[in-house]
């Protein structure tokens, strides 16, 4: 599993182009150029989702669309990583408590790997979280054109 990413919607008019993303209800954008729609985009993103703490909201799964007018964003990992593994345990229809008896650690010292702000996760328990899971971790360079 990849870090998790949205689908945003292109809308292009004579005064810019506004971006949405349809799996977020109320999360959207706006920007002259391509490169600050999307530039904008990944804020709104980033702000949408550090705002999703309620432990009642569920992650919503991505959809992929076809088409020119879609974008994937990724938001900033400090973000991703703690959503990306919510959605995993999720999927998984675990309890926190569960996945942290399963890795051994305090429910409490698990549940902040779920929430941004909260997540400050060291290498061994991404690691441990997703060998529980069923995932794998993988960490790529960067290439830069």
């Amino acid at each position: 599993m990849k870090i998790i990413s949205y689908q945003a919607k292109l809308s292009y008019a004579d005064d810019g182009i506004s971006v949405e993303f349809p799996d977020l209800d109320g999360c959207f954008s706006f920007g002259d150029t391509l490169e600050e729609a999307l530039f904008n985009a990944r804020e709104a993103l980033d702000l949408y989702l550090e705002n999703a703490i309620d432990p009642k909201w569920k992650v919503p799964a991505p959809k992929a669309r076809k088409g020119s007018k879609f974008f994937w964003v990724t938001p900033s990992l400090e973000i991703a990583i703690p959503l990306t593994i919510r959605y995993l345990r999720e999927l998984s229809n675990l309890t926190q408590p569960e996945i942290a008896r399963r890795v051994n650690m305090k429910v409490q010292q698990y549940q902040k790997l779920e929430y941004p702000k909260k997540s400050n996760p060291t290498t061994k328990s991404l690691i441990s979280v997703a060998d529980e899971l069923g995932y794998e971790i993988e960490f790529k360079k960067k290439v830069v054109a």
